[in-house]
């Protein structure tokens, strides 16, 4: 029985993929022709089936960047960069639709840690790190069998060297791996969705407005209290907005 039922999840699950392929090449289609709103209607038609990818969240991108509408462009394009960082093509669409945000906000002075940080270690989402840190644990094993089972010494010390610098770098992988998933966790960022909002200095709509922000701007989202989230600026400023303004990236 329980081989039956895996064999169907099998079926079902090809079946679900072979219509998200069927339907992404049809959304492509539409998008080639100028009919950017059907297109649309396809690519979340396959998001709600689960069969994300950041070549989906990119076209989508560019569907709502035909249509000139910041807010979602940007944001989908962010989305794609969540689930593979180097993609350039996303990387170079996304400064380009950025462009047509109103808020030209600056970015706080950044340590060299910071830096290296953003240059280096954020160039890989967590779950491709995670995948170079089974690669790593892998080949310490591979390494240690073969200094056990070695027999001239000149091999042992050549295994025994390969296997102690494999899990070296496990470990600092392991440390990068934890570092880079819990900066996803606590930095939730989201764009801002409304053509135009006023960010106050307390989540009541009596409180002072402290400034505005448009559509497309990115902010990091720092806490919630019923219909109202926390945000942070690249510029340190912080306020509160309404929460049905801004769409978080998840």
């Amino acid at each position: 029985m329980k081989k039956v039922l895996f064999l169907l999840l099998i079926i079902a699950n090809s079946v679900v993929a072979q219509n998200a392929e069927s339907l992404f090449s049809t959304a492509n289609d539409l998008y080639k022709n100028n009919k950017y709103e059907e297109a649309i209607e396809l690519y979340k038609k396959i998001e709600t089936q689960g069969m994300i990818s950041s070549e989906l969240y990119y076209n989508l991108g560019n569907s709502y960047y035909k249509l000139n509408k910041v807010g979602p462009s940007i944001y989908y394009y962010e989305k794609a960069l969540k689930i593979n960082p180097l993609n350039e093509d996303v990387q170079n669409n996304l400064v380009f639709a950025k462009r047509l945000a109103l808020d030209n906000i600056e970015e706080l002075p950044k340590t060299v840690f910071q830096k290296f940080k953003i240059n280096y270690l954020q160039k890989l989402s967590y779950n491709q790190w995670a995948m170079i840190l089974v690669g790593f644990s892998f080949l310490g094993s591979f390494f240690f069998l073969l200094f056990y089972f070695a027999h001239t010494p000149s091999k042992k010390r050549f295994y025994f060297v390969s296997f102690s610098l494999s899990f070296i770098f496990l470990f600092i992988t392991l440390f990068i791996t934890l570092n880079q998933y819990s900066f996803y966790k606590n930095n939730k960022e989201a764009i801002v969705f409304a053509e135009k909002t006023e960010v106050r200095n307390a989540p009541t709509f009596n409180s002072e407005e402290v400034f505005t922000l448009h559509e497309g701007t990115k902010v990091i989202v720092l806490d919630a209290i019923d219909n109202w989230k926390k945000i942070k600026l690249a510029d340190g400023k912080i306020g509160w907005i309404i929460a049905n303004e801004i769409k978080l990236i998840e």
